[in-house]
């Protein structure tokens, strides 16, 4: 069984075609694995073992009659944002509670298109609006690696799912970090592909639409590769996705690094970095000259975006809810309501500056790459932190500078503006034993040598092997 728990989706296809495992066979030990695990670090919010088993048995018939897709058989959690029809889809918010979803969201569609087993929905903060997992129908998730710590957020549930065994594959979203944030908090790798090349529907609710992007969170970059193949594409139900790539994000994904140019920065506009985490992600930077690239310490120099997307979220939320604004906040998370209730000193001058600021960064940010072939920098300026009684969407201080729910992600949600391609990779361990994140960011619509450094850094200093003891 936990040979079987910790097996990549490259693995659990090929025991498959060769007959060594069958699919319901390994999802009868990832629903044993989550039944014993889950109630202790809550990633799983609602589980679909019978909508699995289905789909396990199928995929059983499938390889006997040589039908196989590209992800037949392998497990896969669903953050309770993106839809899964029949399923319970509660946004982490009593508003919806028991919404059930009328139909897939695009990138399930093409889940079930290629074979997946769906185990479950994960957990998420309610409409996804801080980098903290916790809401009021199920609770905070916990870190699998110490369960008194946060997951990070807002794909929290999904980053947890994967680290603690409940299947190789997790499928979230990120509109300011929310894959990347608990990707490094929890020790996965996860990429934020390119806005707009994986589609966003349905929208039940209005808000992100500029800034979110569907994503892959796994346990190794080659099962994100895949993941990424099977979900990338247009659809028409999403006006913003990008025409069909014609790329196929495995091949070449071995070929290394040679000859890139790389920058690292701790800088980014962050108030501060926790020290520790600074220096791990220095030295793993600096260790992909090990590696044949050319690596130089060079900040791009951009603004603070932190009051910009604060100002988007308060602005989108109070649109969202301005027709029963106090009924739903006597519904909604505590710690929404001091900043939504701040709605009526903005203006419309400030909202358009924020459009004025994100051109401002992508003219600096354009000028940097054309200089470089990736930006290196830490995930998150510091790793998970406790958990509180009571509502909570931050640490309180890093290294002594108070931190807010949006100055704290500094180093991920410039790139949410920009929409350019960016990953965690797990790159270490603080010394009380927690995961360490190193953001590697590329330049627009370049997933591909993204995905290359990502795997010539597994291949170097692998991470996929180490497994919390939970």
């Amino acid at each position: 069984m936990d040979d079987i728990i910790w097996m990549s989706a490259h693995e659990l296809l090929e025991s498959y075609r060769a007959s060594r495992l069958s699919p319901v066979e390994v999802l009868g030990a990832v629903l044993e694995r989550v039944e014993r695990v889950n109630p202790a670090i809550n990633a799983v919010v609602t589980l679909t073992a019978d909508l699995a088993q289905e789909q396990a048995r199928a995929s059983e018939e499938a390889y006997r009659n040589g039908t196989a897709r590209a992800l037949e058989g392998v497990p896969v959690t669903i953050k309770d944002l993106i839809h899964v029809k029949g399923v319970r889809n509660t946004y982490g918010s009593r508003l919806f509670e028991d919404f059930v979803a009328g139909e897939d969201a695009v990138l399930v569609e093409r889940l079930k298109g290629s074979g997946a087993v769906i185990v479950g929905k994960t957990n998420t903060p309610e409409f996804g609006l801080v980098a903290v997992t916790d809401n009021l129908v199920f609770g905070p998730s916990r870190n699998p690696w110490d369960i008194s710590k946060t997951t990070g957020g807002s794909s929290g549930g999904a980053a947890a799912s994967v680290v603690a065994g409940f299947g190789p594959l997790a499928a979230g979203n990120d509109g300011g970090g929310s894959i990347r944030i608990p990707a490094s908090l929890c020790g996965a790798f996860g990429l934020k592909p390119q806005f707009g090349r994986v589609p966003s529907y349905p929208y039940s609710l209005h808000g992100w639409d500029t800034m979110n992007h569907e994503g892959p969170i796994t346990r190794t970059v080659a099962d994100a590769a895949l993941m990424l193949n099977v979900m990338a594409g247009p659809d028409e139900r999403d006006r913003r996705t990008l025409p069909a790539s014609g790329v196929d994000y495995l091949e070449g994904l071995d070929d290394g690094i040679e000859g890139l140019r790389v920058a690292y920065t701790c800088d980014l506009s962050a108030p501060a970095v926790d020290p520790e985490v600074a220096e791990i992600t220095r030295k793993a930077a600096f260790a992909m000259s090990e590696l044949g690239c050319e690596v130089a310490e060079e900040d791009p120099g951009i603004m603070d975006m932190s009051g910009d997307l604060t100002m988007l979220v308060i602005a989108e939320q109070a649109a969202v809810h301005s027709e029963n604004l106090d009924e739903d906040l006597e519904k909604m998370y505590p710690a929404f309501a001091p900043f939504i209730m701040l709605e009526p000193s903005l203006d419309a001058a400030d909202i358009a500056r924020i459009a004025f600021h994100r051109e401002d960064i992508w003219d600096r940010l354009w000028r940097f790459f054309s200089r470089y072939d990736l930006l290196l920098t830490p995930t998150t300026a510091c790793a998970a932190f406790d958990l509180k009684e009571g509502p909570m969407t931050c640490p309180d201080e890093i290294n002594g500078i108070p931190m807010t729910p949006a100055n704290w992600i500094a180093f991920t949600h410039p790139f949410n503006f920009t929409g350019q391609p960016a990953a965690s990779v797990p790159c270490g361990f603080t010394a009380s034993g927690l995961p360490v994140g190193l953001q590697i960011v590329g330049r627009r619509y370049d997933e591909t040598t993204v995905l290359r450094a990502s795997a010539a850094f597994e291949n170097a200093f692998p991470w996929s092997g180490r497994h919390p003891d939970i």
